[in-house]
């Protein structure tokens, strides 16, 4: 990139000024493209966990992806005026470390029981959309959502049908409380649970 007071082989600078003005005019469209998609596709995301009710739905995932797709982003083009280039890579690899401590967040382990490592697995996928909607790789972005979608909601089927997984429901209640229990065995039935 050259800087405002540098003039080359008889072009001036008013020259060089306009036509970086028109570089940037054209990212600048690209970039809101860019940081909008990774908004869509990582609300699609988002919207799988929040509508199966887990600790991180529709806004963490939304702002995820869009956060990661601006670092993105700003690593590319934001320091185009200082005259100096970075290397895009590294922020990426930032990303990928820095998203870890957030997935760590939504982990938790009970009695040996492990919760929220699928959440934690989407939220760093949709890091990793963001990253590449912000890299400009939108067919490589959409396909890895649609990835997300394959896996929550195909290989829970195939678990279900070729090696007869199921999910269980441990309902613990004080036997003094029958109207409870019979509500509850209810909505089980209703639900087409096995009830042991």
């Amino acid at each position: 990139m050259l800087r405002a007071n540098e003039c080359f082989s008889g072009e001036t600078c008013m020259e060089i000024l306009e036509m970086i003005h028109r570089e940037l005019e054209v990212h600048w469209w690209l970039q809101l493209w860019e940081i909008l998609l990774a908004l869509v596709l990582s609300s699609l995301s988002g919207l799988e966990r929040e509508v199966r009710l887990k600790s991180a739905g529709l806004r963490t995932h939304a702002l995820v992806g869009v956060g990661a797709a601006l670092m993105m982003l700003v690593s590319k083009y934001g320091f185009g005026d200082m005259g100096v280039s970075y290397d895009p890579s590294r922020v990426a690899a930032q990303i990928v470390s820095g998203i870890g401590f957030i997935g760590w967040g939504l982990i938790f382990v009970r009695k040996d029981i492990v919760h929220g490592l699928t959440t934690a697995a989407t939220v760093w996928l949709t890091a990793g959309v963001g990253m590449a909607c912000g890299g400009g790789l939108p067919l490589l972005a959409i396909a890895a959502t649609l990835g997300h979608f394959v896996v929550a909601f195909g290989f829970t089927r195939v678990m279900h049908s070729v090696f007869g997984v199921t999910n269980r429901l441990i309902v613990r209640y004080q036997i003094q409380s029958g109207e409870v229990a019979a509500r509850v065995l209810e909505k089980c039935t209703e639900n087409d649970f096995v009830i042991r």
